[in-house]
């Protein structure tokens, strides 16, 4: 006969009859979800401290604890730190590219990147040093451009020898848009390409938000740039060495691509294309 009453309900497993099951998912970098609360949609970049941070198409970055309060297209899921195995399973560059483990330097090609200052070489060095030595470009600082046609005329660009110049403020109008200009009507214009950003220093590139500010300051034009940004901070400045420990400070905060403003990261990106093209 058919039993017609249901089980013991203090049964084994009484409890979860009818919960759903809310799966877990490893945050792995790249792995897009939605947080429910805010409705905040982004890549995973990072996993510290029990803590994730997700990035928008937008550039922009939130924290979140890891536990439930996730989607993924659609559906819950409860976020946990990867383990060892998954995070070495999809290793990144600091400029979001794939690393290749052990891959050794390629030798030097004849092309080369040049930026206006030693700050901006260091900040390149950082975010896409690890793709610059797999592709052979060298970079290297020239102390402004002022001195960029001397300088072109020196190198000889020419068919495998190529050059790409970073420019700082290169906005119509400048200085450095004229420079830009006269280079493009120049007889290396197919081997060389100016592109710049519009900040008056590389230091703007790096997102405010790195150094606990939401936006950088406005300085006078009758104040140089760095000395105006450090007292605003609060950080000494009467000095070279001052303006050099400050500069430290905020490449020290600067871990990814995800913490440089998108009008540097276009542009290093083009260059970088343009100097490796066969």
């Amino acid at each position: 006969m058919d039993d017609r009453y249901s089980a013991d309900v203090l049964s084994p497993g009484w409890r979860d009859a009818g919960r759903r099951i809310i799966p877990t998912q490893e945050a792995t970098r790249d792995l897009v979800v939605e947080e429910v609360a805010t409705g905040f949609c982004g890549a995973v970049i990072r996993v510290e401290k029990k803590i994730v941070t997700l990035e928008d198409r937008h550039g922009k970055l939130r924290l979140f604890p890891l536990g439930s309060g996730f989607l993924i297209d659609g559906r819950p899921v409860t976020l946990i730190a990867p383990t060892m195995r998954a995070a070495l399973g999809r290793v990144r560059t600091a400029s979001g590219s794939t690393a290749v483990p052990d891959a050794p330097a390629r030798v030097a090609r004849a092309s080369r990147i040049f930026v206006e200052g030693r700050h901006d070489a260091e900040l390149v060095e950082k975010v896409w040093g690890a793709d610059l030595r797999i592709e052979g470009v060298v970079v290297e600082y020239i102390e402004g451009v002022d001195n960029l046609d001397e300088i072109l005329r020196e190198f000889r660009p020419g068919s495998g020898r190529r050059v790409g110049v970073l420019v700082d403020h290169l906005v119509p109008g400048s200085k450095e848009s004229r420079i830009a200009e006269a280079v493009a009507r120049g007889p290396y214009a197919a081997s060389v390409l100016v592109v710049g950003h519009p900040f008056v220093d590389v230091w703007q590139s790096v997102k405010p938000a790195r150094v606990g500010l939401t936006a950088w300051p406005d300085i006078p034009r009758s104040i140089e740039w760095k000395h105006g940004i450090c007292d605003a901070l609060g950080w000494p400045h009467e000095e070279q060495a001052d303006i050099a420990r400050a500069w430290q400070r905020i490449l020290g905060q600067v871990r990814t691509f995800a913490d440089l403003e998108p009008q540097l990261l276009g542009r290093v990106e083009n260059l970088i294309d343009f100097v490796t093209a066969e």
